[in-house]
């Protein structure tokens, strides 16, 4: 069936290209940035759609829907349901007085010192915050696709309600389904459509019955709380990357997602920082037994949330990232002087004197 990432990407590549136009910027189509950095908050038309669509972006997830390095998820594990108030609040102070809060929470042992261990322990239980806010999430989303509150979602009410939000006639759409009749739609929405319903059909749980409660449909969206979703997302992936076509990454095949051509220098430094990040993501993590293949079942393991070894070896790489003193452990001075990694504020001016305070 199509993939709707290869309709995202079209999407995004005359994106970029418009971009470049309206700031007389030099054509460049280079490789596509996170979807989700790229969505218009402000777009009212896209919220609804936004609440029934599975979304591009997961927190807490290594890679994106699409394939791509998700580049918050040292963010989303750190600060968990508080990301959000690090993003609003640029007040360096309350943000620095936030981190200094929650280093004493992830300081389990109260040492002033961070171990592995307790960044591990950590990491999971933000991991969870992610996944309680999902499932809230979902009570509303399914609300809105299920209208006659019967417990259970039809593919056609979904449809509906899919095409309702791209902008169709409701009630003409929800006719032609009734009366079988073809639904004339685009192109490009047509493949959408078929890459959604075999997704449905993949959240659908034995015994299939066409139908989704608010479990499956919680599946549908976020396939991170779904074992064999979890491994459908990463089936997709493996597809859209998959050159030779042996269900197998390589790393040229993972570190050539699309083939961008660029035209002057600032394009091929971002192209370049693209490949070097894939690849040391690859090389170091993905491929697990460093063979040079990276398999359904490492990529899954690699993507799999609540991991709990994944878990701890991505304690340890962010303790690496600030650990000045090599002690494998991190202290308050340590994490306010990386802030940036950890909460994407800068707060490198208020790392003196913070014993006294702490």
């Amino acid at each position: 069936l199509p993939s709707v990432v290869v309709v995202d990407r079209h999407l995004l590549a005359v994106s970029m290209a418009l971009f470049c136009l309206l700031h007389n910027t030099t054509d460049v189509h280079a490789r596509p940035a996170n979807m989700s950095s790229l969505k218009d908050k402000n777009n009212p038309t896209s919220k609804e759609e936004n609440e029934i669509l599975p979304p591009d972006h997961l927190n807490g997830m290594k890679l994106e829907m699409d394939g791509h390095i998700n580049k918050d998820f040292h963010q989303e594990v750190f600060l968990g349901k508080e990301m959000e108030e690090f993003e609003e609040d640029s007040e360096p102070r309350r943000n620095r007085n936030k981190l200094i809060d929650i280093f004493s929470k992830v300081d389990f042992n109260k040492d002033k010192s961070v171990s592995a261990k307790e960044m591990q322990r950590w990491i999971v239980e933000k991991t969870e915050e992610h996944f309680q806010e999902a499932v809230r999430e979902n009570k509303m989303s399914f609300h809105a696709v299920d209208p006659d509150g019967d417990g259970h979602v039809t593919w056609d009410e979904y449809r509906v309600k899919f095409l309702a939000s791209k902008g169709f006639n409701k009630k003409e759409m929800a006719d032609k389904m009734k009366n079988s009749e073809e639904l004339k739609v685009d192109e490009e929405t047509q493949e959408v459509l078929e890459s959604l319903k075999d997704r449905w059909f993949q959240a659908d749980n034995p015994p299939a019955d066409q139908l989704l409660n608010e479990e499956e449909f919680l599946s549908f969206l976020h396939p991170e709380h779904s074992k064999g979703m979890l491994k459908y997302m990463v089936k997709e992936i493996v597809r859209d990357l998959d050159q030779d076509s042996d269900k197998k990454l390589t790393l040229s095949e993972f570190i050539s997602l699309p083939m961008g051509t660029v035209e002057n220098q600032q394009a091929q430094d971002i192209d370049d920082d693209w490949v070097r990040e894939r690849k040391k993501e690859f090389e170091e993590v993905i491929d697990g037994n460093h063979d040079g293949i990276v398999t359904m079942e490492e990529l899954q393991e690699y993507m799999d949330p609540m991991n709990e070894y994944n878990a701890l070896n991505e304690a340890k790489q962010m303790i690496a990232v600030a650990d000045e003193n090599q002690n494998h452990n991190l202290e308050l001075e340590e994490i306010l002087k990386y802030s940036e990694y950890f909460t994407g504020s800068k707060l490198m001016d208020y790392a003196r004197n913070v014993h006294e305070e702490f």
